[in-house]
């Protein structure tokens, strides 16, 4: 809930559709948030929109009365959190050929999207054990492996990925692992876990669902039942707990890599210039001495 120590209202909202002018619409979303004192990053692609934006309240309504007077975008569902201050430092849009690259065409989710179950439904299938036809659920990680680090699901399968592209390839070389069960398939908010759906769909798996909203809708609507752990975001705050508030973990400047409370106990984490992942061993350090000499 927000609070007058939380005056940023930030916003993650994406919908598949056709979106032919594009480079048309530049401009116009990239004055309409300037106008609106917005920052954060706009995707406009053929096959939709997607967005992560942050201001003041009465800017972020103003931005979305004008984006949903567009008959394409009037239902778009937008996903919020607050802040205490401006979480990104300027303000994009970008024309892309995805919403999220997958490299994979032939998915339009505009023409059927994969059945979805919602964040208080999947609770309950996880509370008993399986879903409504009896079948054991499993939980489906499509996100990197160090967002995964950060936190996830109970159980879950995680194919520990590098980037969104490898997981076609690795779910369906594992398909005969899901034979008999019902997969859910997850992500921060939506748009990767609906597309590794429809392909999971398109590639033979009978009984696939995508977690409607992601994680970020799943502790807005349930909290952390089955959640051990954050969720990564990809601003300044790093991870939201399952209340949705900012927590302390932390991203190395110099390495990317996500940095625990507990790693930034250490000599080794020194903000903006290395962590515990990326700072020179113990063992190195006689050697980088004698290159000094």
């Amino acid at each position: 809930m927000q609070s007058p120590d939380t005056p940023y209202v930030n916003i993650a909202a994406y919908k598949f559709i056709s979106f032919d002018d594009t480079a048309e619409k530049r401009a116009e979303f990239l004055d309409i948030c300037q106008k609106n004192n917005l920052r954060g990053t706009v995707l406009l692609t053929p096959e939709g929109i997607n967005m992560f934006l942050a201001g003041l309240r009465h800017e972020i309504d103003a931005y979305l009365a004008w984006l949903r007077a567009d008959a394409r975008f009037a239902d778009i569902i937008v996903k919020e959190s607050f802040s205490e201050k401006q979480p990104f430092t300027r303000m994009l849009v970008k024309l892309k050929a995805e919403i999220i690259t997958m490299k994979h065409p032939l998915i339009k989710p505009e023409l059927g999207r994969a059945p979805f179950v919602e964040p208080k439904e999947l609770k309950r299938w996880l509370d008993q054990g399986h879903d409504d036809d009896g079948k054991p659920v499993v939980m489906v990680d499509t996100r990197n492996g160090f967002e995964v680090d950060v936190g996830t699901f109970e159980n879950t399968v995680d194919y520990r990925i590098n980037k969104f592209t490898e997981f076609p390839k690795v779910i369906e070389d594992h398909k005969a692992d899901f034979e008999g069960k019902t997969v859910v398939t997850f992500c921060t908010g939506g748009i990767r876990c609906e597309k590794a759906a429809i392909h999971m769909q398109n590639i033979g798996y009978d009984s696939v669902y995508q977690l409607e909203g992601g994680i970020l809708k799943y502790f807005e609507e349930v909290g952390g039942a089955h959640y051990t752990g954050d969720c990564f975001v990809f601003d300044y705050r790093t991870a939201l707990s399952p209340e949705l508030k900012e927590t302390q973990t932390a991203q190395c400047f110099a390495c990317r890599a996500v940095v625990t409370p507990r790693e930034q106990l250490s000599p080794d984490y020194v903000p903006g210039k290395s962590c515990p992942h990326c700072a020179p061993k113990q063992d190195a350090a006689p050697e980088a001495a004698s290159a000094q000499a």
